[in-house]
């Protein structure tokens, strides 16, 4: 039987949110089984559950934000990709504010510290959403066009590919296909950094977002080129970061997917609508299991770094 993972041990990280800069302490403990990703707001008076789930979303402006009675915790892609890409499926994360920190900017430091704490089998069947029609969500028209779709895939592979129009975007890949099932994440993907324009961070301030954000915690460019003294991690740091954040939206259907996940200027809205979407079509999808692990695709049932 292919099972269900969370964490043996606890482990702590204190860091700033991206966009509130508000100091914030993350403990990540471990959940039984058939728990899923639960945060905790233990800052509020009483403390508030808030479950991962794609109905969960209440905001999708410059990150994935979710909500429950009146609770929010902001900037959850990062974290929820890591546990996606370990194949954690049940957890606690306790919180002291309502934005997860943003560390370093990638996931890298989430796997670190899940990996850290040690991942566990659980005496439970893991429970994937098998994804058996295409469905696809649009935006826009022309070179204003947006779109992101699943189709059917024994696995889970994503592509994606991106249009900035700027010289540093422009000069690296544009365009990537990962497989999950590769074992790679943690190498591959996960340290991939959210990115951004000088003149557009400058604007959020004003608005007051990015008030966390920095060359420690992001790719920053001017009009020309980036201005991080190190440069990029990947040669195609931009787009793999684009996969990183869908990694982590998609995560937010509760389960697993069995899925090809393809997009085209996608972003954090774009990819809660298409969750939607599919869970809105009974007859696209089912839960899937496999009482045998050869049965899964491969690299499944692996407990390493990456599934």
């Amino acid at each position: 039987m292919l099972r269900q993972r969370t964490i043996k041990s606890l482990t702590r990280a204190v860091g700033v949110g991206l966009h509130s800069g508000q100091r914030v302490e993350l403990t990540l403990r471990p959940a039984a089984a058939g728990t899923g990703i639960v945060f905790r707001r233990v800052d509020l008076p009483v403390p508030v559950e808030i479950a991962m789930s794609a109905a969960s979303v209440s905001d999708t402006r410059m990150a994935t934000t979710a909500a429950s009675g009146g609770a929010r915790v902001a900037t959850v892609e990062h974290l929820m990709s890591a546990c996606s890409g370990l194949g954690i499926d049940n957890l606690y994360v306790d919180i002291t504010a309502e934005e997860v920190p943003i560390l370093d900017g990638s996931a890298s430091s989430f796997v670190f510290l899940l990996q850290s704490a040690g991942l566990e089998w659980q005496n439970a069947p893991r429970r994937f959403i098998r994804v058996l029609q295409g469905v696809e969500v649009r935006d826009g028209d022309g070179a204003a066009a947006r779109w992101a779709r699943l189709d059917p895939h024994h696995g889970y592979k994503l592509s994606f590919e991106i249009v900035f129009n700027h010289p540093a975007v422009d000069s690296t890949g544009q365009k990537l296909e990962f497989d999950m099932g590769s074992g790679s994440y943690a190498r591959d993907i996960a340290r991939a950094r959210t990115f951004g324009f000088t003149k557009d961070v400058e604007a959020m301030r004003v608005n007051g977002l990015a008030l966390g954000g920095g060359l420690d915690n992001a790719i920053v460019m001017d009009d020309y080129k980036i201005l991080n003294a190190g440069g990029l991690r990947y040669d195609d740091e931009f787009v793999k970061h684009k996969i990183l954040d869908a990694i982590g939206d998609m995560y937010m259907l509760g389960k697993p997917l069995l899925a090809a996940y393809s997009a085209f200027r996608s972003g954090h809205e774009l990819n809660n609508r298409l969750a939607r979407a599919l869970l809105a079509r009974p007859q696209s999808w089912e839960i899937a299991s496999f009482d045998d692990e050869k049965t899964a695709p491969a690299g499944f049932s692996s407990l390493a770094n990456a599934w």
